[in-house]
């Protein structure tokens, strides 16, 4: 490469390659041969002793190498997380497969069977150890432990091991469990050596090819160039520039360097004047641009301020605190935008009467121009509704150190408060269903005991007709008591259900039958049915119950007459709430309504309907458990209850209960009270009141039987064990004493198989009863009962008939 002249030509005897490079991509082979070995290593040690090609050399293989040893990392790290994965799923596996059993040996104190449960854990692949501990308070725990620990290279799961006692899951113990990982890391090693092995030498090897390509086809003649543009003068400028090359059949990136250097150099003395005006547009558009800084500087402080209160819509007031601007986001939460600009903030809240004390100590930190966060007050929107607004603040200052206001954001918080209040409500609902379950076991004790005597007493008097009389009421009292217990546990969900398929709109047409009378002349009565309803799963009598005291309530809210109407539907629901519970109803059920065209419910009251006792009607026209009734049934039944009222414009009570599976719903036809059967077997009593012990022991003795009692679950397995003869087991479910019937029952059975057992409760809890349904198999008789009941179901219990 030259240019004229003679030094041009002497640079151009330095610049330009060797004769043997002076070819084209055809001739590099022939660098290669073996007698071109020598020149060829000189020419590279010269090469890289200076110049960029080293430093490429060197960029390239530092590149290739953090790339294969990220893609190395990344491989080696997925297949660590695949196998340590996989040793993870195995040892959750364990924990869902083992604790039972583990649990179940470790409460029977079987170390020999956690032994060898422990030992089948050990034979999975990658388990190092497995450890057994009993957690209780006596001295030497059990501790059952294989395997050899390790604190290195180890993935380790603790799983707590429970019981069920008296019904309550009780942690007895640990299973701790351990994996190494010693082969996995083995593993992984072994194909980090081979890949980075592997990725080494092929880099190296084509990097260096690359370099000494680029050297042969570029960096020579950059040199050239660099050269020629370092001696080029202005005043005095040399011939246009040429490479000394083979020429390519086409130009190449080189030329065009080249001849654009040459366009260059003719232009530069016409750029003088041009480089002149663009200086002056420079300065001008260097000013715009600090204008424009300047704003986009004042815009990210607005943003940031905006973003650092993060809510839902954002707002900005002047110094003396009126909005000038309300994003248009607010109108999403039916808040008008427009409106609030130029309205004092204080203005737009409803509650500053109320709560004057916070509103002051709000208004002094706006007066000290101090930023707020979390300030929480209530404001109306456009319709009139209530919300419940979160507001941040920040405030604004001018360069100058001038207050110009505030930026803020705020957050509609109603549907989170109405959240809490349902919550509220079920849990208060829940405490009260606690209660009246609490009082109705203890007042179907007395009742029991009550009823049995008034029995007594009536076949004594039967020929003394004015005692007779006192006799029925008091026994005509005691019924009304169990019926207002058996409201009691059904709004406390306890009690015992016989749900079945029921034909929904043959229940409601009979209902309604039995609903004229009661209702009155005054009242019109309309059935709207769906063709197509289907069958729902529920106890009939129970449903039936529940439409006759929504319709009672539907009557007395019309004193002066109306119409009540009786309708049912299918629905689906995807998140329907039920009577303020705060619970979500999903999936198929059949929809009952009773609506009216009565006063309505009060606002205030209205979450109040469902509680027991709770009424509006006066003294003596009510005890306040229909609505309370109908809830704990609906809720126990897997349905729920929906409110609509407004007052002035009647009230809807919508009755949801699960569609069911069944095709052909089933018809119950009356059953007629059974005679008192008498026998002469032995029986066990366990009741723990000794008011009812002693009525079941008089009345097993009037039917022929022999007895035996105990006041509980050990003085009952006491008699067991000494070997006393009983052929019925007769037990209450709950209580004192630590085992409940249930537990007793299962006691005796495992020392006297196939013993027959009848339960008797006033309350159920959850011993026997899950979901509302009693469990299979199982033979229940509810307190208050009277002598032919209990005859004929000891009866029924000692001739092996299935419940009812």
């Amino acid at each position: 490469m030259g240019n004229a002249g003679d030094e041009d030509s002497k640079r151009s005897s330095r610049a330009g390659p060797p004769a043997a490079a002076k070819q084209d991509l055809s001739g590099i082979g022939a660098a290669f041969a073996p007698g071109m070995i020598g020149a060829l290593l000189s020419r590279i040690f010269n090469w890289s002793r200076s110049g960029v090609g080293p430093r490429l050399l060197a960029a390239v293989l530092m590149f290739s190498s953090i790339v294969t040893l990220m893609l190395t990392a990344l491989q080696l790290y997925l297949d660590y997380d695949r196998e340590v994965g996989v040793i993870e799923t195995r040892l959750d596996e364990i924990g869902r497969s083992t604790t039972g059993s583990l649990g179940e040996s470790l409460w029977n104190l079987d170390q020999n069977q956690l032994k060898l449960q422990l030992d089948g854990i050990m034979r999975l692949p990658d388990i190092r150890a497995a450890e057994v501990r009993e957690v209780a308070d006596r001295p030497n725990p059990i501790r059952v432990a294989v395997g050899e620990p390790s604190t290195r290279s180890a993935v380790t799961r603790d799983y707590p091991l429970n019981y069920s006692v008296q019904g309550t899951s009780r942690p007895i113990g640990v299973l701790h469990v351990e994996a190494t990982l010693a082969e996995v890391y083995q593993q992984l090693l072994n194909r980090a050596l081979v890949i980075l092995a592997s990725q080494a030498a092929k880099t190296f090897v084509v990097s260096l090819f690359i370099i000494y390509m680029f050297h042969l086809l570029v960096t020579r003649h950059l040199a050239a160039i660099a050269e020629f543009v370092g001696q080029y003068s202005l005043s005095r400028p040399p011939p246009p520039l040429h490479l000394e090359r083979r020429p390519p059949r086409d130009p190449d990136e080189l030329d065009k360097v080249i001849d654009a250097f040459n366009a260059m150099c003719a232009n530069l003395g016409r750029a003088y004047g041009e480089l002149r005006e663009a200086n002056a547009n420079l300065e001008r558009d260097l000013n715009i641009r600090r204008r424009a800084e300047e704003d986009a500087r004042a815009s990210e402080e607005r943003f940031r301020d905006y973003a650092e209160t993060a809510s839902d819509w954002f707002w900005e007031t002047g110094p003396d605190h009126r909005f000038t601007y309300v994003s248009d986001r607010a109108g999403a939460f039916g808040m008008d935008n427009k409106a609030l600009v130029g309205k004092h903030r204080v203005d737009a809240a409803s509650d500053r009467e109320a709560e004057p004390e916070k509103w002051r100590a709000h208004v002094a930190t706006l007066d000290r121009h101090e930023p707020f966060r979390k300030f929480e007050y209530r404001g109306r929107d456009v319709a009139g509704r209530m919300h419940h607004f979160n507001v941040n603040g920040q405030p604004i200052f001018a360069a100058d150190g001038r207050f110009m206001g505030y930026r803020g954001s705020a957050t509609d918080l109603t549907a989170q408060h109405e959240a809490e209040e349902r919550l509220r409500q079920s849990q208060k609902m829940d405490a009260i269903g606690q209660l009246t379950g609490g009082v109705a076991h203890d007042f179907n004790n007395v009742l029991t005991v009550i009823t049995g005597t008034i029995e007594i007493i009536q076949e004594g008097l039967a020929d003394k007709p004015e005692f007779a009389a006192i006799a029925q009421l008091i026994d005509d009292a005691a019924a009304r008591g169990a019926e207002i217990t058996s409201q009691l546990l059904t709004f406390a969900r306890r009690q015992p259900l016989e749900p079945r398929d029921i034909d929904v709109n043959a229940l409601v047409v009979e209902t309604a039958k039995l609903l004229k009378p009661i209702l009155g002349e005054h009242i019109e009565l309309v059935t709207r049915l769906a063709e197509d309803a289907w069958s729902a799963m529920a106890d009939p009598s129970q449903l039936s119950s529940a439409i006759v005291n929504l319709a009672v309530n539907a009557r007395d809210a019309m004193p002066a007459g109306g119409r009540l109407t009786l309708e049912t539907a299918n629905r689906e629901l995807d998140g329907t709430s039920g009577a303020g519970d705060g619970d979500v109803m999903r999936g198929a059920f059949v929809m009952i309504a009773v609506a009216d065209t009565g006063h309505g419910i009060p606002a205030d009251i209205r979450e109040r309907v469902f509680e027991p006792f709770f009424t509006t009607k006066g003294v003596g026209r009510g005890t306040g458990l229909g609505l309370s009734m109908v809830y704990g049934f609906a809720r126990q039944t897997g349905g729920t209850v929906v409110i609509e009222s407004e007052e002035g414009r009647g009230t809807v009570m919508r009755l949801f209960l699960p569609r069911s599976k069944g095709e052909a719903p089933a018809r119950t036809t009356p059953v007629q009270p059974p005679a008192a059967a008498r026998g002469h077997e032995t029986i066990l009593v366990v009741e723990d009141d000794p008011l009812v012990q002693g009525y079941v022991i008089a009345q097993l003795g009037t039917l022929g039987y022999r007895t035996l009692a105990a006041s509980d679950g050990a003085a009952a397995l006491a008699l067991v064990d000494q070997g006393v003869k009983f052929d019925l087991l007769f037990t209450d479910i709950i209580m004192p004493g630590g085992m409940n019937g249930r537990e007793l029952a299962e006691a005796v059975r495992r020392r006297r198989p196939g013993t027959s057992v009848l339960y008797t409760s006033g309350y159920t809890d959850d011993t026997i009863v899950h979901e509302g349904h009693l469990d299979p198999g199982l033979a229940l008789l509810r307190k208050p009962y009277r002598k032919s009941e209990l005859s004929q179901k000891i009866r029924e219990v000692l001739a092996g008939e299935p419940p009812a």
